[in-house]
């Protein structure tokens, strides 16, 4: 009687443990370091809230690499539910038919609840259909701010507390500080010639970037980042390469600008909020300073908001088991969460995505306790964005990048103006344009 009583819990307990098995979601992600620890966390966080679905990580490399890896997944039937995509890519994964699961669907067959008006009106606009659906999930959005280093302000007899809010001021004041001696580089940028350089330059002061706003209005659209505003931008990075007031750090992220802040090298380093936490830990012996992204007073006086980087959550169709895509709205309801949010944008530096977060991170008195950590917030949010400032949304935009960035070097090695580098850069744009217009017609 006891054997026979022993076996039947046993049973019990082995029918109990099937029928509990959490459904996998698998995440690809682009995320490493100390950013890809916290993007684990926050998936095993979501895990133990719950026992029926399982959110599952897969560092993939960086995003060009997870966008190429997921779209080769997804032709050999293998694709994860959810891909991490940079901005970059919106235009390429919204042109992929048949392969995106939109947010806005994935909630509403879920029964999930979706808000939209609760999240950053500038992240949503971005990740928008024309009908004003969100189409993947706002994660880690970010915008470019300027970093600067108090030490050696106060060295080259500058004010530590006043940050540069021009272009034209940058460079009076990096030539102070290199004359000084208090540092051997006034400034560097990080995606000198794309995202930092041109495509937030094009949007704060309010110029064209490309045809139907900006490429939001269809694959039919041109660049038009060629005018004369930017072009003389160029030529003024060239001239302060020249004075020995800027320092070009590489092509794209360049992993080399940032180490030049952290060495002391250079006074000023302007790159993503998200690198906020980086900065900070990486910043020894000096303290630093945070200010918006300067503008440039020969064309505005008053500056437009800087736009978005970062990435979202891309759900992808072909899951054979239906009931991971409902694993995928609740994971993503729990990331709405405004404690969720707030943890995840007070450590990394990434924008909150929701106004709840924001307002929770002000309650708690985190902006007080950190002065500067709300700029990226504040600068996104200023003023109505036109079609320029609203952000850039083209296909196949890593390849463009990358001979944005070819023609930008032409600049600083003083084989071509920054007219000729731009033009050339517009004209070879708009071919490769043409040729995802071509392959997405249908």
């Amino acid at each position: 009687m006891m054997k026979k009583l022993v076996l039947t819990a046993a049973a019990v307990a082995l029918s109990a443990t099937t029928s509990l098995a959490a459904t996998e979601v698998t995440w690809w992600h682009a995320m490493g370091g100390e950013l890809g620890k916290k993007l684990e966390e926050v998936a095993q966080k979501f895990n133990e809230s719950q026992s029926e679905y399982k959110v599952v990580p897969v560092f993939k490399g960086t995003y060009p690499e997870t966008l190429t890896a997921a779209i080769a997944a997804f032709r050999a039937g293998q694709q994860p539910a959810i891909v991490q995509v940079f901005e970059v890519g919106t235009g390429t994964m919204m042109a992929a038919k048949g392969a995106v699961y939109p947010v806005y669907q994935v909630m509403k067959d879920a029964g999930e609840p979706w808000d939209t008006k609760g999240f950053l009106a500038p992240v949503t606009g971005y990740y928008s259909d024309a009908s004003g659906n969100i189409l993947s999930m706002p994660f880690n959005s970010s915008t470019p701010i300027m970093y600067y280093n108090k030490d050696v302000f106060k060295k080259a007899g500058l004010d530590p507390e006043v940050a540069p809010k021009t272009w034209a001021e940058l460079a009076t004041m990096g030539k102070k500080i290199v004359d000084s001696g208090a540092a051997t580089c006034g400034f560097t940028l990080s995606y000198a010639a794309t995202w930092v350089g041109l495509e937030n330059y094009s949007a704060i002061q309010d110029l064209p970037f490309g045809t139907l706003q900006n490429g939001f209005g269809g694959t039919k659209t041109e660049f038009t980042f060629n005018g004369p505003n930017q072009a003389k931008f160029w030529d003024g990075l060239k001239k302060a390469q020249d004075d020995k007031v800027f320092k070009y750090g590489g092509p794209g992220g360049a992993a080399e600008s940032a180490p030049m802040f952290y060495s002391q090298q250079c006074a000023v380093y302007m790159g993503s909020s998200a690198s906020r936490a980086g900065v900070i830990n990486n910043a020894k012996g000096f303290q630093v300073g945070f200010a918006p992204m300067p503008y440039d007073d020969t064309v505005t006086k008053e500056p437009k908001n800087s736009i978005i980087g970062g990435a979202t959550l891309w759900t992808l169709n072909g899951q054979k088991d239906k009931n991971v895509y409902k694993g995928v709205a609740k994971f993503f309801t729990y990331l709405s969460k405004p404690e969720v949010q707030a943890d995840w944008h007070q450590f990394t530096g990434y924008l909150p995505i929701t106004n709840a977060a924001y307002e929770l991170g002000q309650s708690q008195g985190y902006y007080a306790k950190n002065p500067g950590s709300d700029i990226a917030i504040k600068q996104i949010m200023r003023g109505t964005p036109s079609d320029n400032s609203k952000g850039v949304r083209f296909g196949n935009l890593t390849q463009i990048r990358d001979l944005v960035d070819q023609q930008f070097e032409a600049v600083l090695s003083g084989k071509k103006t920054g007219q000729q580098a731009l033009d050339e850069a517009a004209k070879q744009g708009n071919a490769i344009l043409r040729e995802f217009e071509a392959a997405n017609s249908n």
